[in-house]
């Protein structure tokens, strides 16, 4: 090779090398770092944060953790699973539980009422491309999570004040269409709804959602989740009565933690540590 090429491999490297490096630092402003609570949404949110905090908050009201929410209160464990394919069967088949994906009318499914009717022991697997996914990607990174909605907000945050920090709050959000993120009023308030009661320094996003919910919470909360854009969705699609439901703010001391890959209620054992 001669040198002239030597050099310009060289050049190459050199800009490789800064690029990756820009790369990873502008990721490193992104996680909030010298915060005890910080915030952030979606997938991309969870990727950045969960490997950073020993402990993730997911939020998904409508309707994912508020499902987690009246399952385990059933008694019931709660698998989340990313995909609604086929492989959702296998997968449902493998734990030995009932495929909570609506194709039975009268099963159960990502409505928290149907989840209601559950038996204390029962198993579902509930696909999600929201708030499963986080849940997922957050206990791949080796975080603990919990679920956290609108119905037991303060409780999961009780259990959060007696663990290690920083406490990453992963507002799950909608997809559009063509699959990016939405960010959604419902996921917002329920953020800030948790983070109001988290003990610790706040990241300029955390603060944020504190500040709205606070906001919020002396109004109707119900009327806002209706009015919301997911909220008329599922008034169009006859689930009106789960965005009562998911509203109906402090009415459960639930906390359900993901252990083994299923969600548990953590006041039957788990430790926040």
């Amino acid at each position: 090779m001669s040198q002239r090429r030597q050099l310009m491999a060289i050049e190459e490297n050199i800009w490789a090398i800064m690029e990756c490096t820009w790369r990873m630092t502008a990721v490193d402003r992104h996680k909030q770092h010298g915060y005890d609570v910080r915030l952030d949404w979606g997938v991309a949110g969870t990727t950045a944060l969960a490997g950073e905090a020993p402990m993730v908050a997911v939020i998904d009201i409508l309707r994912f953790t508020t499902a987690v929410e009246a399952a385990v209160g059933r008694g019931a464990v709660v698998y989340p699973y990313r995909w609604r394919d086929a492989s959702a069967k296998a997968f449902a088949r493998s734990v030995g539980g009932a495929l909570a994906d609506g194709s039975d009318p009268s099963g159960p499914s990502l409505s928290p009422l149907s989840l209601c009717r559950l038996s204390p022991g029962a198993a579902v697997v509930l696909p999600s491309p929201n708030g499963s996914t986080c849940a997922a990607l957050a206990d791949e990174a080796h975080a603990s999570v919990v679920a956290s909605c609108l119905r037991n907000a303060s409780a999961v945050a009780a259990w959060l004040n007696e663990s290690p920090r920083p406490v990453a709050v992963i507002a799950c959000g909608e997809h559009w269409p063509d699959g990016s993120l939405r960010p959604c009023l419902e996921d917002l308030l329920g953020a800030g709804a948790l983070i109001t009661h988290l003990h610790g320094s706040r990241s300029s996003e955390a603060e944020a959602a504190a500040t709205v919910w606070e906001a919020a919470r002396n109004g109707d909360v119900a009327a806002m989740l209706r009015a919301s854009g997911s909220g008329r969705e599922l008034h169009a699609k006859g689930h009106a009565d789960d965005v009562e439901y998911a509203a109906e703010v402090g009415s459960s001391t639930l906390v359900p933690l993901l252990v083994g890959g299923r969600f548990v209620n953590a006041h039957a054992g788990g430790d926040p540590t």
